[in-house]
């Protein structure tokens, strides 16, 4: 259809073509435009700027956030300005563990075995973004890595799912798919299945995530070091590497990087530290993985 004309004396008119210096009377179809003074322009200049102050700053939530990795990465965030929501199960140790007085850390009480619809509560409506960084502790309970690291990990983006969270970052491990990639018998695949077939229900909630419709980025990194890092990063496509380290510090700073680059938009990479590797740039990293 046509767009009609505008006529030179009607409202619309001086709307569009002198709105910067007019505001016209609507009561009336014969009144001219009038010039805005310049107190109502400051005055409308400053109910702007009072309402973007207002807007609320979407938040990272950070699950398993005093674990070793997961403190690390809550830290990385609050430096690089995000707003960060910690999940914790207990709240003692987050006072001691995390950040105190920080204005852009919340710590919340959520458990990721205790299923979808509390951990919803906890992610809320603030929330842009989801960290997965949780991780089972060794014990007498053999079933307990399917219930971190499987069950823990499908309560997160069924949650997700139901508040809208659309973005997804797991922390997973290197040699999950090692039974796929012939390494059935490496050292390293057989230790860390000797719990309860970790690596196994890692895998299986890595595919959950993968047919959700989510973005998602899962970081599989190798050995984990709490030592600083050394040497660079190195970053392969999945079921890649069978052996190598890393500091979870720079395992931290790579899950942030995966929330600043677009490039690392539904990828799976695996990532150790190499003394002989190149220094590069995550969007350089990321995006030389297909």
């Amino acid at each position: 259809m046509a767009t009609p004309l505008l006529l030179r004396n009607s409202p619309t008119f001086w709307t569009l073509h002198h709105s910067s210096r007019y505001r016209y009377h609507s009561h009336s179809p014969l009144s001219k435009p009038t010039p805005l003074s310049f107190s109502s322009i400051k005055m409308e200049a400053s109910e702007i700027t009072e309402e973007k102050l207002n807007v609320k700053k979407k938040k990272i939530f950070v699950a398993g956030a005093t674990g070793s990795t997961g403190k690390r990465i809550v830290e990385q965030l609050l430096a690089k300005g995000f707003d960060v929501k910690a999940s914790v199960r207990d709240l003692d140790k987050a006072k001691t563990t995390l950040s105190k007085d920080n204005p852009a850390l919340q710590i919340v009480k959520a458990d990721v075995t205790e299923g979808s619809a509390k951990l919803a509560e906890a992610i809320g409506d603030d929330s842009e973004a989801v960290i997965c960084a949780t991780g089972f502790r060794p014990g007498w309970d053999l079933f307990a890595p399917w219930k971190v690291d499987n069950f823990g990990t499908v309560n997160l983006v069924e949650a997700c799912r139901k508040v809208g969270v659309n973005r997804f970052i797991l922390i997973s491990s290197i040699l999950v798919n090692g039974a796929a990639m012939g390494q059935i018998l490496n050292p390293a695949y057989i230790f860390l299945n000797v719990f309860g077939l970790t690596l196994i229900a890692k895998l299986q909630a890595e595919q959950y995530i993968r047919k959700s419709g989510i973005n998602y980025t899962i970081i599989r990194p190798g050995g984990l070091r709490n030592e600083p890092p050394t040497g660079n990063l190195v970053m392969e496509p999945e079921d890649t590497l069978s052996e190598g380290t890393i500091s979870r510090d720079k395992v931290a700073e790579a899950a942030v990087e995966a929330l600043i680059h677009p490039e690392s938009h539904y990828k799976v990479v695996e990532i150790v530290s190499r003394a002989d590797a190149p220094n590069r740039s995550y969007e350089d990293l990321f995006g030389s993985i297909k």
